[in-house]
């Protein structure tokens, strides 16, 4: 039986420019995951991939490789946290790297303004220094302040209305790629309109509004050129019923819209999950809204300020009744989607190609000749065994 993980090194055959020199090509053998199916095959690449190969028929042991895992909404990991500056970012962005993410936007909390711009500044300087063994940095998704206090979920209550001056100010940081809004708020079609030109994503999310608002909202948005999303749909916003769909009815039924979904066990039902799969079966993209406690087990930790007690993997606030982020990492979000009976390519699109989509990416978020390395290897029983960002390894197996 051929070998299932070939790793091999080469010099380069194609002149990439870098600061340390030419990199090395890489080549992985394994079980390509491709939108057409899984099939035997060989990668090849440097900072790009250079070829794929496929092996036809060939047997080989179950290891997959797939692109790299694209989270458009984590708060923390492994200790760290948005909202803790440069060196929480950093550790987020490593620990996740960890679990196969290879791109991520680092997520803000509702807090008063001048922390969320420090935490917004934190983002702009953690991109313009890197993070080595880390997932690439996007930039920010700035969930509030600008969010319904009816709605708060384990959003701290320091809401803040959507002014033009205060969406000006969060726009002058030049890193948001993703925003938050409460439809029903005042100024909240203003501002959609101003984060759509500069290229942000507008999602809806901790929302009152009901479903012919928030479809007004989002044609607007559209119209003007914007890309929308629901943020962690079903959660912090009304349910669908047969005469009150709600916002979740609105976000899934608009064709245009993505959908982000936090399949932790915790928030979502799994058949509410495939209900917006079988309506949505492109859109939806799965995220882990992870807070700092991710990784390290059950106990007291914090978010947003407040006490959050983690108890069987799940998170919530000190009173035992707001559901608090989750500790969930991508890796394990695969393997509760696979658990509901959807296919491995299927899957592996709602990590990787649907966020980049929903953000406007072209360089990544599949296997594809000319586009970034960034891949992870998994196991048969889809643990991370390897992960490259941009080509470079920078994870050998997933932190405990």
């Amino acid at each position: 039986m051929p070998c299932l993980l070939e790793v091999t090194h080469e010099p380069p055959n194609s002149p990439l420019p870098s600061p340390s020199g030419p990199q090395r090509m890489t080549r992985l053998s394994g079980l390509l995951v491709q939108p057409g199916g899984v099939q035997a095959g060989r990668v090849t690449f440097g900072r790009q991939i250079e070829t794929l190969e496929l092996k036809g028929s060939e047997q080989v042991q179950p290891r997959y490789i797939l692109a790299g895992f694209i989270d458009t909404h984590v708060h923390g990991g492994g200790g760290g946290d948005t909202m803790d500056g440069t060196e929480g970012i950093s550790t987020l962005a490593r620990f996740h790297a960890q679990h196969g993410t290879t791109s991520l936007l680092a997520t803000t909390m509702t807090n008063p303004l001048p922390k969320v711009l420090a935490a917004l500044e934190a983002v702009r300087q953690t991109m313009e220094l890197g993070i080595p063994g880390g997932a690439d940095l996007l930039g920010a998704h700035l969930e509030g302040p600008f969010i319904s206090p009816n709605k708060l979920g384990a959003q701290p209550p320091q809401t803040l209305l959507p002014t033009p001056d205060l969406v000006a100010q969060v726009l002058a940081s030049g890193v948001i790629r993703a925003v938050t809004l409460a439809p029903e708020l005042p100024g909240a079609a203003e501002a959609a309109l101003a984060f759509a030109a500069a290229g942000v994503r507008v999602g809806v999310g901790h929302t009152t509004a009901d479903a012919e608002t928030v479809m007004a909202f989002l044609s607007a948005v559209q119209a003007a050129g914007g890309r929308t999303a629901a943020t962690h749909l079903f959660n912090a916003m009304g349910g669908i019923e047969g005469r009150v769909p709600g916002p979740a009815g609105a976000l899934i039924t608009d064709s245009q819209t993505w959908l982000e979904i936090i399949l932790d066990g915790v928030h979502v039902h799994p058949t509410s999950f495939l209900l917006a799969h079988a309506a949505a079966t492109e859109r939806v993209m799965l995220i882990t809204d992870a807070m700092r406690a991710a990784g390290l087990g059950d106990g007291e930790s914090e978010l947003g300020g407040q006490t959050v007690i983690v108890k069987d993997g799940k998170a919530v606030l000190k009173d035992g009744r707001s559901i608090a982020g989750s500790v969930l990492t991508l890796d394990v979000a695969l393997k509760n989607a696979l658990a509901t009976g959807l296919s491995l390519p299927q899957v592996s699109r709602m990590l990787s190609a649907a966020p980049a989509d929903s953000l406007g990416l072209t360089d990544r978020g599949r296997l594809a000749v000319g586009l970034r390395a960034d891949l992870v290897v998994m196991n048969e029983r889809f643990e991370v065994e390897a992960v490259y960002v941009g080509g470079e390894q920078i994870a050998l197996a997933p932190a405990s």
